[in-house]
């Protein structure tokens, strides 16, 4: 049996730090061209269905714009209807919004979170996510800001625990909190964007009870609402008196 100069080595790898290759060694282009198209959902979205219903009920408008030019798409989450719309409807009714209305050009969001319950108006965290990382990159770049309006102590805390981890494309150092309908006016002039009565009646709120922007409830049971009572037991005390002048 002849023997051979040339060196060799074995290596011994253990199966479960094998890696399949077959992903790595397909076409590199066919994978570019696949992850091009992976985000433009709005082409297999069906033409024909009407989103009337979910017009009427204003919990989305486009509106004027900010102080930098950006277009103003304002959202109402007190009229977001969370209890009768799937996610795979609002899917579809944020790509037609994409497609026929912002077509083009940067763009913010004013989001009203004034008085929303998590029950009622919320669509959840996970399908936000869905639905925004199937938004094209472009489309996530033209979004500049998103003015949330009267966030809630939850909300920050989930934001902030969570929303760099679950949102891609920085959207999570895109949103800026308004605690107050005043400072909403340094970056949009007023007229611009439509105020629901219900809102500028909960800023009043705010501004009489600023504690409540931490989750804590100054007067839960309203006692300073109250009658006061020192009057009546002032006037029985004048009773006593005369009653001791008297004995």
């Amino acid at each position: 049996m002849g023997s051979s100069s040339d060196n060799f080595s074995v290596f011994v790898l253990a199966s479960d730090l094998v890696v399949d290759a077959r992903p790595f060694l397909t076409n590199t282009a066919a994978n570019a061209a696949e992850q091009e198209t992976w985000h433009d959902c709005s082409q297999y979205l069906p033409r024909d269905e009407d989103f009337s219903d979910l017009d009427l009920l204003q919990f989305f408008c486009l509106q004027g714009s900010d102080k930098n030019g950006n277009r103003i798409c304002g959202i109402i989450g007190k009229f977001f209807p969370a209890t009768i719309m799937s996610g795979e409807r609002l899917k579809r009714y944020v790509f037609h919004i994409k497609s026929s209305e912002l077509i083009e050009g940067p763009f913010c969001i004013v989001y009203m979170h004034t008085t929303v319950q998590k029950e009622d108006n919320s669509p959840g965290l996970t399908i936000l996510r869905w639905i925004y990382e199937e938004l094209p990159p472009d489309f996530k770049d033209r979004l500049q800001t998103v003015y949330f309006v009267h966030p809630g102590l939850r909300s920050r805390l989930v934001i902030a625990t969570l929303g760099r981890f679950f949102f891609t494309g920085g959207l999570y150092w895109k949103i800026k909190y308004v605690s107050r309908l005043q400072y909403l006016w340094e970056d949009i002039k007023k007229g611009e964007v439509e105020i629901p009565e219900f809102v500028k009646s909960h800023d009043n709120v705010l501004e009489q009870r600023p504690l409540t922007d931490y989750g804590i409830e100054p007067d839960p049971f309203h006692l300073t609402e109250m009658p006061s009572t020192a009057y009546s037991f002032g006037r029985y005390q004048e009773r006593w008196t005369a009653r001791e002048y008297a004995t």
